[in-house]
């Protein structure tokens, strides 16, 4: 039986090991700086981009290009291959409405093809935890149906809860007014997001990071049915000290020590900024059938 092949963008934030040992296809969400355009992860690291961000630069995102998605869909399906291709969500990127249209466009070259495009609703190593878990069950021997089935469950249990480090960046994306983001900054007020249908929304509001770090894993143990047995994500903006500081948190307070650390790539950092920190969780554990 072929094995089936995962295929992500770079907004997923899975780091290189991960998607070497599960052969798992990445590809490039675009990052303009500056006026310059870069293929996220080709040509642009994130620190080089946090380092831009911190001079002043403005950057912003694109999709995936349209030539990328349906180049590398055609490839699999010539090759008789199935493939499932796992998206940024549609409610922050066009690239799964363009993905759609790249793999119908495949599919009257080759009707037979096993091609499936799947909106996560997620962002970060919030859906980098569901290409992961897809990855792991395609090297398994995983069916298709199953594959998909387990990546629904992600997609309807998994939780997003996390911070910036500056208000304004979220300023210019619209996602706080211009008075919240002066206030905050003023009184060091950090903001608590999760998302929700594939957007994002506040949660809480709070002073110091150490409080919201707290508050962090008290949100996921009220929300988590249980911390046993499951794979926990940190995604950082170029903060690995506070990453840390999280995950011995969350060790003290659960004794979970599977724990995946990554840092925030340019897809996601653009908008949300340097030291941002984000934290995800399944609220119901997938099944071990």
């Amino acid at each position: 039986m072929t094995m089936i092949t995962i295929i992500t963008d770079t907004g997923s934030d899975l780091p290189k090991q991960i998607l070497d040992e599960y052969e798992i296809t990445m590809l490039p969400l675009v990052v303009q700086v500056n006026n310059e355009e870069f293929l996220d992860r080709s040509n642009i690291e994130p620190k080089q981009l946090y380092t831009h961000m911190k001079e002043g630069s403005v950057p912003k995102t694109a999709q995936v290009p349209p030539s990328i998605i349906k180049e590398t869909l055609t490839s699999f399906a010539r090759n008789g291959q199935s493939a499932i291709y796992i998206t940024l969500s549609s409610g922050i990127s066009g690239t799964y409405q363009t993905a759609v249209l790249m793999k119908n466009e495949v599919l009257e070259d080759f009707p037979d093809a096993e091609i499936e495009v799947f909106d996560s609703q997620a962002a970060s190593l919030g859906y980098g935890l569901m290409v992961y878990e897809a990855a792991k069950e395609a090297k398994e021997g995983r069916s298709f149906n199953e594959i998909i089935h387990t990546l629904n469950h992600y997609r309807d249990h998994l939780e997003h809860i996390f911070t910036v480090d500056d208000l304004e960046y979220l300023l210019r994306g619209g996602r706080v007014s211009k008075t919240a983001a002066v206030m905050g900054t003023l009184l060091k007020i950090k903001p608590v997001l999760h998302m929700e249908d594939g957007k994002l929304f506040p949660l809480e509001k709070l002073r110091g990071k150490k409080k919201v770090l707290g508050r962090m894993v008290e949100i996921m143990k009220e929300r988590a049915a249980t911390l046993d047995n499951i794979t926990i994500g940190i995604s950082h903006a170029d903060d690995t000290e506070t990453a840390q500081a999280l995950k011995e948190l969350i060790i003290e307070e659960t004794g979970n020590k599977n724990i995946l650390i990554t840092m925030i790539g340019c897809a996601i950092g653009a908008h949300a900024g340097p030291g941002t920190i984000a934290l995800f969780f399944l609220n119901t554990p997938k099944k071990v059938s």
